[in-house]
């Protein structure tokens, strides 16, 4: 018996550092997709790309996404959440239903990448706004969508709504679009609960969203939905929208990225802290969004809580603050188990 158990454990122990092992090597990290020579490189820890100056993201976390786009699309819908998309990892191509140039707004050429008739499969479909009668009343587009196969995800912004309605993908669902067309939708396709006064509307493999600015609220959410609230977080702060209302939408999805067992209180962490070249920081805590708050010189940077004494910056670089034998917060490390920047007051 004691045999057995020694077995068992020895079992256990090897399982577990095979398990330690694997979290530490098997994660790589790219460059978000810029078209760029950097683009084609794999990393083995997170960091700013030297070329382009982007943060890398896990690689198993990237997505291919086939924005649809019609002759007229509006310029934000797409473009917004293209933005979000980019900076979070995820490979964006176009398609529409020829190769040939399509105008937005009658302002901005569009060589859209692919047809209907070559573009390769994509993890999620997107649809935007903007004379979106040419894609849900083409036949051969919504003929297109219903043969995709596999898809994880559908994104819609403003009217593309009504192209995801078409193709009977909202069917049994609710949903939202761009304000002016909400009882057009919910006049043409009755099956749909169409919503009004939301910004986005989660039904899990479904995100639909109201008009041209709410398209980057429902792109920040899939986001926190595929890589956790840090990386949506870590986007909204790179493109400078700053007034993102965090889960501002009707979240009916089993997986909501905003539901936390309890808020943690970070105030404990405030102070005066030693930093690079001499220098200090002051942390403080920003309650609304659940984070730190970095001044140095002057500037504000977001310190974002990951767990327990861990936290992780705009880089996704880690921040490890250390404690007493009394439990009380002596200062941060950059490096874990190197030079300790210590807590002043």
């Amino acid at each position: 018996m004691r045999k057995l158990i020694s077995i068992l454990i020895l079992s256990l122990l090897v399982n577990f550092a095979m398990g330690q092992n694997s979290i530490k090597t098997s994660a790589k990290y790219i460059c978000p997709p810029c078209n760029a020579s950097c683009d084609g490189i794999e990393h083995d820890s997170p960091g700013v790309c030297p070329h382009c100056n982007m943060v890398y993201v896990r690689k198993d976390f990237s997505k291919t996404i086939a924005f649809y786009l019609q002759d007229g699309v509006e310029v934000l819908d797409f473009a917004g959440p293209m933005e979000v998309f980019a900076y979070a990892g995820y490979e964006v191509f176009t398609v529409s239903a020829t190769q040939k140039p399509i105008r937005s707004q009658g302002i901005l050429t569009v060589t859209p990448d692919y047809s209907i008739e070559n573009a390769p499969k994509a993890d999620i479909l997107a649809f935007f706004g903007g004379n979106s009668a040419a894609a849900y009343k083409n036949k051969k587009v919504i003929d297109w969508i219903k043969s995709q196969e596999d898809v994880q995800y559908y994104f819609s912004v403003c009217t593309g709504a009504f192209v995801l309605a078409e193709s009977g993908i909202l069917d049994g669902k609710t949903a939202t679009t761009f304000h002016n067309s909400l009882d057009d939708l919910e006049s043409q396709y009755p099956e749909v609960d169409v919503r009004k006064n939301v910004r986005f509307v989660d039904n899990g493999k479904v995100i639909t969203t109201a008009g041209i600015s709410a398209g980057i609220d429902g792109a920040l959410h899939l986001v926190a939905k595929l890589q956790g609230l840090n990386a949506a977080k870590r986007t909204a702060y790179y493109m400078e929208y700053d007034n993102w209302n965090i889960g501002d939408g009707l979240i009916l999805a089993t997986d909501n990225p905003y539901n936390v067992p309890s808020k943690p209180d970070l105030s404990i962490f405030e102070g005066t802290y030693e930093y690079k070249d001499n220098t200090h920081l002051v942390l403080a805590y920003d309650e609304a969004n659940g984070n730190l708050n970095a001044k140095i010189q002057g500037t504000n940077y977001p310190i974002y809580h990951e767990k327990e004494d861990l936290f992780s910056d705009t880089n996704s670089q880690p921040v490890f603050f250390k404690r007493n034998e009394k439990n009380e917060i002596v200062g941060y490390e950059l490096i874990e188990n190197t030079r300790l920047f210590k807590k002043l007051n």
